[in-house]
């Protein structure tokens, strides 16, 4: 397996439109350093779902690549999200991410086209012969229609550019068994938890940290969370998961990243709205995240009138 010791919170950032609906370069490169100075970014990934990537034409979806990171500078790793559901497609972002200089990339478990686990196998044996970069695999069969099974994580874990999963399956049984199988098998597979809401659950159990949507607004409280586990505070780290656990679930009170870019906007930090087909957030919507994070200091009355 190739080096690869990645650990923390590492943030899915959203991506900035301006008014027009155009990509907002200068709020992107802002919020790179945002996530780094404020929110403790242990990575960025950027062109992941909460970045809206089924909506950036190929042309943006480089660009947001390439000015992370160049914002970046090194400071932290960027993984970028180039997957697709067509291989030869997945292939020709990965490629151009590395030219890039970028550390890893996020990679999506093959979507609407429904695979069979040979496919899904085939489909990342294709992407890891085109490429030296590490490579995530993400697993949210929410989205996808497809689970990326435990046996099948194990075949391609003997893969050498395979280095971990986003598991947000949502079965923490199955997140369970990944990790014994893992460590049974002797092999180094880093678990991130990509169901923010079960993020303490997932380092109790062994996983290496989150790639967590909720990371732009609770991101310091993320990476602490993470070290408190490691450290053996597990007391510690479960009062703080309860006490941001409410906020967490009104992140998603409506889709993602709807939430996020409205509370990125209480705070003072202008990303802009989302694309069609996702909506601006509604009154109730709004409501539930607002007394959210007032409850846990996040904004002011005034921020968020």
């Amino acid at each position: 397996m190739v080096d690869w010791n990645v650990k923390g919170c590492l943030i899915p950032l959203v991506t900035p439109f301006d008014d027009r609906g155009g990509l907002d370069e200068p709020a992107l490169r802002n919020l790179v350093n945002y996530l780094i100075e404020e929110q403790a970014a242990d990575a960025i990934v950027p062109c992941g779902t909460t970045g809206e990537s089924p909506t950036l034409s190929h042309g943006e979806h480089m660009t947001v690549i390439e000015v992370v990171q160049e914002e970046t500078a090194g400071r932290v790793p960027v993984i970028a999200g180039t997957g697709s559901n067509s291989t030869a497609e997945a292939i020709k972002m990965t490629v151009a991410a590395e030219k890039l200089g970028v550390d890893g990339s996020l990679q999506v478990c093959p979507y609407y086209n429904r695979p069979s686990q040979q496919g899904i196998y085939e489909h990342y044996r294709a992407i890891a012969e085109s490429t030296s970069l590490p490579l995530i695999l993400y697993n949210i069969p929410f989205r996808t229609g497809r689970n990326i099974e435990v046996e099948t994580m194990l075949r391609l874990s003997e893969i050498e550019s395979i280095v971990g999963v986003k598991e947000a399956s949502g079965d923490i049984l199955q997140a369970c068994s990944i990790i014994e199988e893992m460590r049974k098998a002797g092999r180094d597979f880093f678990v991130y938890s990509g169901e923010d809401p079960v993020t303490f659950l997932m380092l109790c159990l062994g996983g290496q940290g989150c790639i967590a949507a909720v990371g732009h607004v609770l991101g310091a409280e993320f990476s602490r969370m993470c070290r408190l586990v490691w450290e053996g505070r597990i007391e510690e780290a479960r009062e703080l998961h309860f006490r941001v656990l409410p906020l967490v679930r009104a992140l998603f009170c409506e889709p993602n990243p709807t939430a996020i870019k409205q509370a990125l906007d209480w705070m003072g930090v202008a990303v802009g709205g989302t694309r069609l087909p996702l909506s601006a957030m509604t009154e109730g919507g709004k409501e539930i995240l607002r007394a959210a994070m007032l409850d846990l200091g996040k904004v002011s009355p005034q921020d968020c009138r």
